[in-house]
Parts: C-alpha cells; sequence; structure tokens
C-alpha cells in the first residue's frame, strides 16, 4: 500500500492533478490517494498544513474537501476534536476575509456538516454546537466581507439542514426522502433556529435598502446577492418533512410555521422584497422576485379570512406596482420569476378572493395586456409561457364556481389571449422558415402542454374564437390550394403555408378537445362540427398528394386533431344527436361516429402505406391505433374494410414500416409490438378456437422464422438476421401481450414451440453483448411468461407450463453465464450492456414463479436441474451487481426486489441454502431498500423481511416441540438461524430503519413497514428495549413523554405470535403510533 503524502510539494502536486490535470488516469489515481489522506492518521495535520502554507487556493480547498468528508465519516470524530475543527475553520475564515469564494464556500460547507450532524450532541449540559448564531453575529459586525461571510456561513446551514446526506465509500448521496435521523434534526432547527435566521437576514436587507444603493459597489451587491439566498433557503425548507417534487412547480404550497404568522403579517415584510426588486439590478431583483413566489405560495391556514384578503391585496397591489413599471421584466429571469409568481397567486387563491381585491379590475387588464404581448414576442422565454397560461387556464376553470357579484372580466380578455396565441404561432411560421430558427412545433411535448392549457381559456366566449379560426382556416387553406395549382410551384411559400395549416390544425383539434373541459352548448357543438369538417377536407387533399408531395408537420398535426376528436365526439359516451354530426353530413357525408371510425381507420392504412420512413408519423399512427382497438366496440371495427385488410396483408409489401433493409436502424422497429398489439386484439374479436384462421394471421412471421433458420444454417448474414430477428421479436412481443385467454394463447404456444423458440435461444447466445438484439428477445420471453388473465392455466393433461419455464430457464441460464463474461463495464454502460437485460431476467423469473402455473416440486423430484439452474443464474447475476446500482435503477430495483419477495414467501428453503456471503448480501439490499423512495421497492422489502422473520420465529418455536424422527427436516431453518446469530446486528439494524421511519416519517406504505415489526420485536425483545430507550432520549426533554406513553400504548397486551390475528391488531397499533408521532412532528 502507498503511503498517504506528507510533504507540502506532494500535496500541491495532488491539488494540481485534481482540479487542474486533463489526465484522467492521473485524476482517478489523485482521487485514490484523497481517500488514502482522508483515512490516514495524519490527515487534520496535512489539511492544517495546505490551509496555513499552501501557495495555491486549489491547496486550501484540497484541505477543505478532506475535512469535509473527514466529518461526515460513518465512525464520528470525538465531540471536542469536531469543536476544534470548527473553531479553527471560523477564526481561519475571519482572520482571511479575501479568500478565493469556491475555498470559503467549501469551508463554509465543512462547518455546516459539524453543525448538523452534531446538533444533538451534548457536553457538560450543553449542547455544544447550536451556538452557531451567536458565532455569525460576531462576522456581521465586522466588515463588508465578513459579513458576507457570516450570511453565507447561514446559506450553507439552512440548506445542509434540508438535505439528507448519508455517507457511502466516501460518496455524498442526497436521497429526497428524509431519514429519520435527518428529519429529526430539520424539525429541531426549524423550531429553534430558522426564524431568527429568516428576521435576521429581513433586518439586513432593510439596513442595505434603508442606504443609498451604489450599484457599481461589487461587495454590496455580494451581500444583498447571498441574504436574498438565505431568505429563499429559509422559505424553501421543507418544514413538514413531504420533500415537494421541485418539477410540480404549480402545485407547491409553502408550509410556513404557524409562529411565523407575525413576519407575514406585517406589510413591510412584502413591501420589502417588492422594494428590493424595484431598486436592485436584474441579477439580484430575480431573486427578491424568487423570494416573492414563495411569499405568495404560503399555506392558506395560516391566516383567518380577513388576514388572507388583506395579505392578497397588498400581493395585487405589488403586482400592479412591477405592471405599470415593466422596465425590469426585459430581463429574462426576472421575466420567468414573474410568471411563477403570477401563476402561483391563482394555485393558492379562489378566482371569488381575487375579483374582490380593490385593484383587480386594473390588475387584470394589465395581466391580460402582459400576456398578449408575451405571446406576441414568442422567440423570448418561451419555458416561461407555461405559467401564464397555467394563470389564465386556471381562472377561466374557476368561472362556474365563482359566487361573487363582482365582475371577473374573463369574457373581455380570455378571447384575447387565445386570439394572440393563434396569431402569434401563425405569424411565427414565416419568420422560422425564412431565418432558419428554431421551429416551436418540432418540440413536441411543450406545444401539447400549451395546447391543453389554451383548451380551457378558447371555450371561453367560444364563438369568438371558433370565428377566428373558421376565417384564418379558409383564407390559409385556399391560399395552400392556389399554390398547389400554380404552374410555377414555389417550394418556400408552400412550406409556409403548410406550416400555417400545421398550426390550425392542432388548434382545431385543442378547441375540439376543450369541450371536455368547459360547459357546452348545441351551439358549441354546431361550431365544432364547422371547424372539423375544414381538417376532414384538409386531410382529403393532403392525401391525394400522397407520395408525391408530403408535410411530416401537417400529418402530425392531423393525427393531434384525430385523437381529440375520437376523445371528444367518438364512443358510447355521446349522444348519437349531437350536432357536430350535422353539419358534417351536409359537407362530407358523415352522419355518426361509425362513419368517423372508417375515416379514421382508413386514414391509418394510408399512413402506414406512405409514411414507412417517418418514425414519428408511424409511431403516432400507431399508437391512435392502439388507442382505437382499445377503447371501441370491437364488432365495430372488424367490419370496417380497412381493418379487415390490415388483418390479412400486415406485410412490408403494403406496410414498408415492417420491411428490414438498410433504410432502418435497429431501433426504428420498436412501433411495430404497438401496431401487433392491436392488430391482434382486432383478431380476437371473431378467432375464437379457429386455429387456421391465427395460423393464415401468423403467415407472415412463419415466412420470416424459415427465412431466418435457413440463413442460420447456411449463408450467415449477420446483420440481416439481426434485423429480421428483432422485427420478430418485437412482433411477438405485440401479439403475445394481446392474447389474454387460454385458447388464443395456446395457439401461439403451438405455434413458436418447439419450432421457433431454439433460433431465439441461439440469438442469445450469438448476440448477448448486443442488447438492441437482447432486450426484444428477453422481453418476449418475459411477456410469455406473464400468466395475466390466467391465461397459463393449460389443461390437467399439458406439459407446457413445464416446457415453457424450462426453455425461459435456459434463455436466462445463457443471457446470465454469457454477461457475466463481459467484464468490468463503464458507468455509462453498464446498465444498457448487463444492468437492463438482468433486469428483465428477474421480472420474467418473478412472473414464473408467482404464475402458479408450474409446480416446482417436480423438477426436484424427476431430477431436473432447470430450476436450480435458474435459481444458480439468479444469484451469479446478482453479485455482480453493485448494491448501489440497486437502488440507483428503477427497472433493475423494481424487478428485483420483487422477485426476492416471491424467492421468501414460496421458496425459503433455497433462501436458506445460501452461502453466507450471498445472506448479507441480499439482507444488506433489503436494509438499504427499505428506506427506498420508491415504494414498490420498499414495500417489497418489507414483505420480504417479514417472510423470513416469519419463518424464523416458526422454526425457533417449533424446534422444541419436534419428535426426534423430523428433526432433520429443520436443518433449512437452522442453517438460516445460525446465520443470524452470528450477524445479529443485521436484522436489529433492520429493526432501528423502520422503528425511525414510523416515528419520524409520514410513510405512504404504513401497513407493509409495520408487517415486519412484530416479528422483529419477537426476537430481539432486549435490543427492541435498548432501541426504545435510545429513540425516547433522542427527543427534546419536552416530548420524552409523549414518547414514552405511545410506546406503552404500542406495546400494551402484545401477544407472543404471529397468527394473523395478532398481527392484525398491532399493525393498528403502528398506524395508531405512526398517526400520532407524525401530528406531534409537524407545526401546529
Amino acid at each position: 500500500n502507498r503511503k498517504p503524502p506528507t510533504l507540502l510539494a506532494e500535496l500541491e502536486v495532488l491539488c494540481k492533478q485534481l482540479y487542474e490535470g486533463t489526465d484522467l488516469a492521473q485524476r482517478i489515481q489523485a482521487e485514490k490517494v484523497l481517500v488514502e489522506l482522508i483515512n490516514s492518521p495524519e490527515c487534520l495535520s496535512q489539511c492544517q498544513l495546505l490551509l496555513e502554507q499552501g501557495t495555491t487556493s486549489y491547496a486550501q480547498l484540497l484541505a477543505a474537501t478532506c475535512l469535509s468528508k473527514l466529518v461526515c465519516k460513518t465512525t464520528p470524530l470525538p465531540i471536542q476534536q469536531r469543536m476544534d475543527i470548527r473553531n479553527y475553520i471560523l477564526n481561519y475564515i475571519a482572520s482571511r476575509p479575501k479568500l478565493a469564494l469556491f475555498v470559503i464556500q467549501a469551508l463554509v460547507q465543512v462547518i455546516a456538516k459539524i453543525t448538523k450532524l452534531g446538533w444533538f450532541d451534548v457536553q457538560k449540559d450543553q449542547l455544544v454546537f447550536r451556538d452557531i448564531i451567536a458565532d455569525v453575529k460576531k462576522f456581521l459586525q465586522g466588515t463588508v466581507d465578513h459579513c458576507i461571510i457570516g450570511v453565507m456561513i447561514l446559506s450553507e446551514l439552512t440548506q445542509e439542514m434540508n438535505f439528507v446526506s448519508i455517507l457511502l465509500s466516501f460518496i455524498l448521496i442526497d436521497y429526497s426522502r428524509p431519514s429519520s435521523k435527518h428529519r429529526r434534526i430539520a424539525i429541531s432547527f426549524r423550531d429553534t433556529t430558522l426564524k431568527e435566521i429568516l428576521m435576521l437576514a429581513c433586518s439586513l436587507l432593510k439596513e442595505i435598502l434603508a442606504k443609498p444603493l451604489n450599484l457599481q459597489d461589487q461587495q454590496q451587491q455580494n451581500l444583498a446577492i447571498h441574504l436574498l439566498k438565505l431568505v429563499l433557503n429559509c422559505l424553501n425548507y421543507d418544514f413538514i418533512g413531504s420533500s415537494a417534487d421541485e418539477s410540480a412547480d404549480d402545485l407547491c404550497t409553502v408550509q410556513i410555521p404557524t409562529n411565523w404568522r407575525s413576519i407575514f403579517l406585517e406589510p413591510e415584510t412584502l413591501d420589502l422584497f417588492f422594494d428590493l426588486y424595484h431598486s436592485l439590478p436584474s441579477m439580484l431583483s430575480q431573486l427578491a422576485l424568487s423570494c416573492l413566489v414563495q411569499f405568495a405560495s404560503t399555506r392558506r391556514s395560516l391566516f383567518s379570512n380577513p388576514e388572507r384578503a388583506k395579505y392578497l391585496g397588498n400581493l395585487i397591489k405589488g403586482v400592479k406596482r412591477i405592471l405599470e413599471n415593466p422596465q425590469g421584466l426585459s430581463d429574462p429571469g426576472n421575466y420567468h420569476e414573474f410568471c411563477r409568481f403570477l401563476a402561483r397567486l391563482k394555485t393558492n387563491y379562489q378566482l371569488g378572493e381575487l375579483v374582490v381585491v380593490k385593484d383587480y379590475p386594473e390588475v387584470i387588464r394589465l395581466i391580460a395586456s402582459f400576456t398578449i404581448t408575451s405571446l406576441q414576442h414568442w422567440e423570448f422565454a418561451p419555458n416561461s409561457v407555461h405559467y401564464l397560461l397555467t394563470l389564465w387556464q386556471r381562472m377561466v376553470a374557476s368561472v362556474p364556481f365563482v359566487k361573487s357579484s363582482e365582475p371577473h372580466l374573463l369574457d373581455t380578455y380570455a378571447p384575447e389571449i387565445t386570439k394572440a396565441y393563434i396569431t402569434s404561432r401563425l405569424e411565427s411560421v414565416s419568420m422560422v422558415i425564412r431565418e432558419g430558427l428554431d421551429d416551436p412545433l418540432d418540440d413536441t411535448a411543450t406545444v401539447f402542454q400549451q395546447l391543453e392549457q389554451l383548451c380551457t381559456v378558447s371555450r371561453c366566449e367560444y364563438e369568438k374564437t371558433c370565428a377566428l379560426l373558421v376565417q384564418l382556416f379558409d383564407q390559409n387553406a385556399q391560399n395552400y390550394q392556389k399554390l398547389l395549382q400554380s404552374s410555377s410551384r414555389n417550394s418556400l411559400a408552400i412550406s409556409i403555408q403548410e406550416g400555417r395549416l400545421a398550426w390550425l390544425v392542432y388548434l382545431v383539434g385543442t378547441v375540439v378537445g376543450g369541450r371536455l373541459t368547459y360547459t357546452s352548448t348545441d351551439e358549441h357543438d354546431a361550431m365544432d362540427g364547422e371547424l372539423s369538417c375544414r381538417v376532414f377536407q384538409l386531410i382529403s387533399l393532403m392525401d391525394a398528394q400522397l407520395p408525391r408531395s408530403s408535410n411530416e408537420k401537417v400529418e402530425l398535426a392531423i393525427l393531434w386533431f384525430l385523437d381529440q376528436f375520437r376523445k371528444t365526439y367518438v364512443g358510447d359516451q355521446l349522444q348519437r344527436t349531437s350536432k357536430v354530426y350535422a353539419r358534417m353530413s351536409e359537407v362530407l357525408g358523415i352522419t355518426d361516429d361509425n362513419q368517423v371510425l372508417e375515416t379514421f381507420m382508413s386514414k391509418i392504412v394510408t399512413n402506414l402505406k406512405y409514411w414507412g420512413t417517418s418514425e414519428p408519423v408511424i409511431s403516432r399512427t400507431l399508437q391512435f391505433l392502439n388507442d382505437l382497438s382499445v377503447g371501441y366496440p370491437f364488432n365495430c371495427l372488424v367490419k370496417i374494410d380497412a381493418v379487415k385488410f390490415m388483418l390479412q396483408n400486415h406485410t412490408s409489401k403494403h406496410f414498408p414500416f415492417l420491411g428490414v433493409n438498410d433504410n432502418y436502424g435497429l431501433t426504428d422497429l420498436r412501433c411495430r409490438t404497438i401496431f401487433y398489439t392491436a392488430l391482434t386484439r382486432l383478431l380476437m374479436v371473431d378467432l375464437g378456437e379457429d386455429e387456421d384462421e391465427f395460423e393464415n394471421f401468423m403467415l407472415p412471421l412463419t415466412v420470416s422464422f424459415e427465412t431466418l433458420a435457413q440463413i442460420f444454417n447456411n449463408s450467415f448474414k449477420q446483420e440481416e438476421a439481426k434485423r429480421m430477428l428483432i422485427g420478430l421479436a418485437r412482433d411477438l412481443r405485440g401479439i403475445a401481450f394481446a392474447l389474454n385467454t387460454k385458447t388464443s394463447y395456446t395457439m401461439l404456444f403451438d405455434w413458436i414451440y418447439p419450432s421457433y423458440l431454439p433460433i431465439l435461444q441461439t440469438a442469445v447466445e450469438l448476440w448477448y453483448c448486443e442488447p438492441a438484439c437482447t432486450t426484444p428477445i428477453l422481453k418476449l420471453m418475459a411477456e410469455m411468461m406473464q400468466n395475466r388473465s390466467q391465461r397459463l392455466n393449460f389443461d390437467v393433461s399439458s406439459p407446457n407450463g413445464i416446457l415453457l419455464f424450462r426453455e425461459a430457464s435456459k434463455m436466462i441460464c445463457t443471457y446470465g453465464n454469457q454477461i457475466l463474461s463481459l467484464g468490468t463495464l463503464s458507468k455509462d454502460q453498464i446498465y444498457p450492456l448487463k444492468l437492463k437485460g438482468i433486469s428483465i431476467c428477474y421480472s420474467a423469473l418473478k412472473s414464473a414463479l408467482c404464475g402458479n402455473y408450474v409446480s416446482f416440486g417436480v423438477f426436484k423430484l424427476y431430477g431436473d436441474n432447470h430450476f436450480d439452474n435458474v435459481l444458480q443464474a439468479f444469484v451469479k447475476m446478482l453479485l455482480s451487481v453493485s448494491h448501489s446500482d440497486l437502488l440507483q435503477f428503477r427497472k433493475l430495483s423494481q424487478s428485483y426486489y420483487p422477485l426476492l419477495e416471491c424467492l421468501a414467501q414460496d421458496h425459503m428453503s433455497f433462501i436458506t441454502s445460501l452461502e453466507p456471503h450471498v445472506l448479507m448480501y441480499i439482507f444488506t439490499s433489503i436494509s438499504e431498500g427499505l428506506t427506498a423512495l420508491d415504494t414498490i421497492v420498499s414495500s417489497s422489502c418489507c414483505a420480504s423481511l417479514d417472510y423470513i422473520v416469519t419463518y424464523l420465529f416458526k422454526h425457533i418455536a417449533k424446534e422444541g416441540k419436534k419428535p426426534l424422527r423430523i428433526r432433520e427436516i429443520s436443518q433449512d431453518g437452522q442453517r438460516l438461524l445460525h446465520f443470524m446469530q452470528q450477524n445479529s446486528e443485521v436484522l436489529q439494524q433492520m429493526m432501528s430503519i423502520l422503528m425511525n421511519t414510523i416515528i419520524f416519517e409520514d410513510c405512504r406504505n404504513q401497513w407493509s413497514v409495520s408487517r415486519p415489526l412484530l416479528g422483529l420485536i419477537l426476537l430481539n425483545g432486549k435490543y427492541f428495549s435498548e432501541l426504545r430507550a435510545s429513540l425516547i432520549n433522542s427527543q427534546p426533554s419536552e416530548k420524552q413523554e409523549f414518547l414514552h406513553q405511545c410506546f406503552r400504548n404500542l406495546m400494551e397486551g402484545v401477544e407472543q405470535n404471529l397468527v394473523v390475528k395478532n398481527r392484525d391488531r398491532n399493525n393498528k397499533r403502528y398506524n395508531n403510533f405512526n398517526e400520532n408521532m407524525v401530528t406531534n412532528n409537524k407545526t401546529e
């Protein structure tokens, strides 16, 4: 082993390699040396040497990094040593306020970590790490540089308290779901310190505002930035342990504690941040707006009704002031935060509350004007439009529920917003095409999101919207026809016109779909008919040009429209007399939804014929076909000629996307699964037990498999074989997914076995390292193992269940053994090349074990090793995966943990036969999975643990009662018991995790978490008593008696058995225990 560096020169070389080096190998080696340095006894002295004598800022950064990792080690340093480190760093930065900012930030992080991890540490009856505010106040009384450092300490501390930090092998992992220890610290910090920090920050901001602002003074700007960040960290604090998902921005409510009411009731608080916005430069004013977003999101229950009205009035007054002085909104950051601010107003306040505010009429006019201007400048901050449309969507959706006599004025402004959106999008087309700008239509996710918001707004005063769309559609359609008929085709003008038509089709689909979100009348349905006629006519015009000319964006827009029309006007939920068909009957001869379905199917066939090289069009078309095959009476669909054509002609000759040629990449074939799923559903309508019809349907696949067999046997053309195989695997998976009856599934099994499964086995063996080939094949096998709707419950005389499992076992073993030969893989390769395939194998195995169509005892009885082999393959693959990867990759964890649950439930003899190191791996994975955010994972861990603990308890209970002649049977249980006795900390740690979860977390799977606890307590009674005492003592003194009483209630009358009745009774007690603790931990 190499000794860690000791000389300053060696340490500085290490810094250079870590922070400035470009050689990856050198950096990796430097990181290894860093770990050695942290573990060495000289670590603290080396860090001090770097801080005091280092010649570069990177030397100081290395010292801070080492200290950060040192104080977070699993085994904490002694309290006095941590206090010495903290005091040393405080003195160090106080004497060197001009250090590089990143060095100060790193040292401040060390102070924050020490303070957090030692929050409950006591020395001489003093909570020694809680005097941080007093230490910081010394900085605040110094120079501006010292003041900035003090604010940075508070800001970093607030942020650190808000995150869970778990150190695993010197890798810091932050989980969004709080651990029990984190919640205890976070709650205590919230209750004792956070309010004081916020008030301190606000008072310092008031001091800045009171002085003449010198915008050129960089120090003053830095102080203001750090103060605003500190306030924002306070307001972003996870007050109740909910860990809100930041992606759900529009649903966020800030759960301000009740004892903060006085701060929020003072009008000066809001005024301070509005004044800061108007006084500070844009980089700082953006932070002021971010704070206001959080103020606007304050929970409603913090105020009484009159207080809430007054608070809302102050917010609206601030909005008015900003809109009357809009200069600052020209900055994209300010603009974005202001849009968020407006959206939060409607999220948190009802329209009825808004309309009675004094300045509402003027403010809604200003907001409408601001929105219209924003929509017209579509290229400026496009991501912010979402928030403006959210505001208007929610305002319009609330109109039917407003009881106030005050006018809401939305019937005046909503049509103007709709018009601005429509006209601005049409006008953008010319600029996009002529100047080569990014086309908004290419970002379909954003377009769909905006259209779904607009559909509600557009239905307010729908007559105006409809009239506008009719006028624009007629005008653009006529211009398009003239351009097509012109002898000199102007391709640029045609492209512009097609772009406009694409937007118009999207918009028509949007307003038609809006019928489901807003009160509608017969007149509105008639207007929808007017608009829909025009789109159906455009479909005929566009299809008539195929294959000579086409436009992908128009086709995608048409598919959006058809889907919206399907949801709104096709199906049993709608009366056949809808006025939408009156106008369509006159113009198109379409009298009801059956004829619309014929039009849909004809369009699908046309797209599949002519758009084979366009993946987006084919994919969207097949999704539309799939939705139709699920949502409507099949007997209507199968009578349509276009459907009959597809069922009889699903070959590459008619549908080129089914072809296998050089124009297609390996990944382009995935949409075939959807196609065959939909097609097989339609086939099933009249299939019954007609094997001949099934054989005819499968004929194209039969031909492909026979061709493939010849390729394998003769001239081996690898690329052609791969593509053909991938296509077949995807096709068959779609077919297997749709066959949900025993009769139809048996037809498929008889078709594929034994003729074609060996080809798939060979392919997995040959191309195991190419996921593009193995993934579709493994997914096909996993699908075939699914006993959905009891389709695999074969006849008593049939061996098919066992034959199917044997084939699956061979494939999993082949893949598992081959994939392990790949050796070590890089981080970016390990999932696609290895872990994805393993997760599919685990999913297939779980389906087989839980499917109830195989009697696994038969294998051992008749000397068949397929079951043992596949279990051994499971273990080998598992041991090749690190624990961190098990939880990091969601699909892997969601297949492994349910499989483990199934093994623990029905195959404990297998688990007890495992080697101790394998058992330790499995128990460690359960322990880590108990705290996973994913409830599928945590629930499966709890269930697995419950089965194992129950097995152990029953074994111990029965051991003394058994007569000698059957003592031998219990050897399995004895092995497991011996392992647990040798590793008693395993179950104890898991009991500690579960108890902490019940006490300190508002867990979403309460029943699952409490299930294994009774068995754990019965097996570890002594440790439970110690844990209970430790948990009670860790609480503040005023809460200890409450927790003590909760434990008394929990354990009162517990019986020493695991019968169902006793379990259920205890689960109710755990539920009450958790509710009491969560209520006690939350804000009063």
